[in-house]
């Protein structure tokens, strides 16, 4: 057996071929393709079915190639040569690292410990500045001062994905979390993570994808039927600061994943007091699940539990008084509080909230009187309807002002304000992965990329700058490149503004 070469349109490609002895004659016998030689002396071929890999003749087996090998690029034959690349994007690039080494977070990335740091500090700059594709992160890097601030980077699509399978591993996790925590303690103004999280809300957003793993399913969401995977935040109740994050298949209800949530997040050192929950979560098995473990929390209660429909029964006709009247941004809103029994026994004490929002009354009575022209309604069905129009019900496990409750609970709006960063300013979606391992590494990058983006957006809240205007600016900065330095152009208006905002300074001249 031995590797027959050949060398078609400037290119050498080898065969695996065996020897056929007959007699005296010898012919070729079977014939087994590699693909285009990438390095003869070492083995390395490469081919569509195997992409890059390693071939050893004497034993006739196949493995992966050393982590440390970089694939030579391909020179193309043409009537010129190419000119060198001397003017490269500067800003964004420059002011994202030095941000995230000056507020400590990059303390966090490098304990995920990934072998080379150049390739994951590249990774998570690209994940932060960029809304392409994988794919595109090699010529992304070539054109922009990343190739500089991180020259040993590895940026081909195959190295990202290994990147990100390692990057996704359990261990990588708890390396970036265990530093995380202490960071947000830091953050607080103490060193103990433990009460990091003394109020925390938590959500969970559908990521549609047509990948074909065990984690895509089909999932019936307030009536939307989509094929996709559960991704669940946690985030602080106090800074609306991200703080932890699972994945779930996406048939998977929400309210059976609370009790693992608050148990990885113990499990992680982090006891939780307090829990903000959408009514996807309640129930009364998890009621009981969180208040066993010592953790008050806070829900919208959905119209078919007995609770609720006994406390609208008994109180809705006596709310709408004076002493019940509340104004919460800008709408008139009654509210009531009653004591209540939950639990799946109803046998632990709590505090209903019984609400009604005028706006929504107001908006509902229109629709109801345009509905009664079409379905032939009298004005006794319509007086039945509007009843029930606007109403909803909290429930509490703590005793909270009538004029607090609602600022508390709409705390949630941060969670879906951390979605947002994910699906609108990072590359969360579309899920363009090939299997669970570079899911996790995926979902991790994008996760440390939310609370780059948050802690940025909260520095810009005094100026006229949001994350994404600031980087579109920044990009058009550049640094033109000498032999022994990079020389910056002037920053605009925005530009120092976004360097004033974060107090960094942008430099004249860097050293190579």
């Amino acid at each position: 057996m031995y590797i027959n070469y050949n060398i078609v349109n400037g290119k050498e490609y080898g065969t695996v071929t065996t020897s056929v002895r007959k007699g005296k004659s010898v012919s070729k016998g079977e014939q087994i393709y590699l693909g285009r030689v990438v390095d003869k002396v070492n083995g390395i071929f490469k081919s569509r079915e195997r992409g890059l890999f390693k071939y050893d003749i004497t034993t006739n087996s196949y493995s992966p190639v050393p982590a440390d090998f970089e694939e030579p690029k391909e020179q193309r034959k043409t009537k010129y040569s190419k000119r060198p690349v001397l003017i490269v994007s500067f800003g964004d690039i420059y002011l994202l690292d030095s941000f995230m080494s000056k507020s400590g977070i990059m303390t966090a990335i490098n304990a995920i410990n990934y072998k080379n740091q150049d390739t994951l500090h590249a990774l998570i700059t690209y994940y932060i500045l960029t809304t392409y594709s994988n794919c595109h992160a090699e010529d992304w890097w070539e054109l922009t001062y990343a190739k500089y601030l991180y020259p040993k980077a590895q940026m081909t699509s195959q190295r990202i994905s290994e990147a990100l399978a390692d990057i996704g591993s359990e261990d990588a996790k708890r390396g970036f979390f265990k530093e995380y925590f202490k960071f947000l303690a830091k953050r607080r103004g103490t060193d103990d993570s433990s009460g990091i999280d003394d109020g925390i809300l938590i959500d969970s957003s559908g990521l549609p994808n047509s990948v074909h793993f065990p984690l895509t399913a089909v999932n019936n969401h307030n009536g939307v039927i989509s094929e996709e995977l559960r991704l669940i935040y946690v985030v602080q109740q106090h800074t609306g600061m991200p703080l932890f994050f699972r994945y779930v298949a996406g048939n998977v209800i929400d309210v059976s994943t609370i009790t693992r949530t608050i148990a990885e997040l113990k499990a992680n050192g982090v006891n939780t007091k307090f829990a903000i929950l959408d009514a996807g979560y309640y129930t009364g098995a998890n009621a009981d699940a969180l208040l066993d473990s010592g953790i008050s929390f806070m829900a919208r209660m959905k119209s078919n539990f007995k609770v609720y429909k006994k406390i609208v029964n008994e109180h809705l006709n006596g709310l709408m008084v004076k002493e019940n009247a509340v104004i919460y941004n800008k709408r008139l809103i009654y509210i009531k509080c009653v004591p209540c029994m939950i639990g799946q026994k109803e046998n632990r004490k709590a505090y209903a909230y019984l609400c009604k929002d005028m706006t929504a009354y107001n908006e509902g009575q229109k629709n109801a009187i345009a509905r009664a022209e079409d379905e032939s309604l009298t004005a006794s069905d319509i007086f039945d309807d509007l009843q029930r129009q606007g109403v909803f019900v909290l429930v509490s496990t703590r005793r909270v002002a009538v004029d607090k409750i609602l600022p508390l609970y709409y705390m949630r709006d941060q969670v879906e304000k951390i979605f947002e960063l994910c699906k609108q300013e990072e590359k969360i979606l579309p899920i363009n992965v090939e299997s669970e391992a570079t899911l996790r590494g995926h979902l991790l990058m994008t996760f440390i990329a939310s609370v780059v983006l948050k802690m940025m957006t909260d520095k810009l809240r005094n100026t006229t700058l949001t994350t994404e205007s600031m980087f579109m600016n920044l990009h058009e900065q550049h640094a033109i490149i000498y032999d022994n330095e990079f020389v910056t152009t002037e920053p605009v208006k925005k530009m120092n503004e976004a360097y004033k905002a974060f107090n960094i300074q942008c430099p004249v001249t860097i050293q190579r």
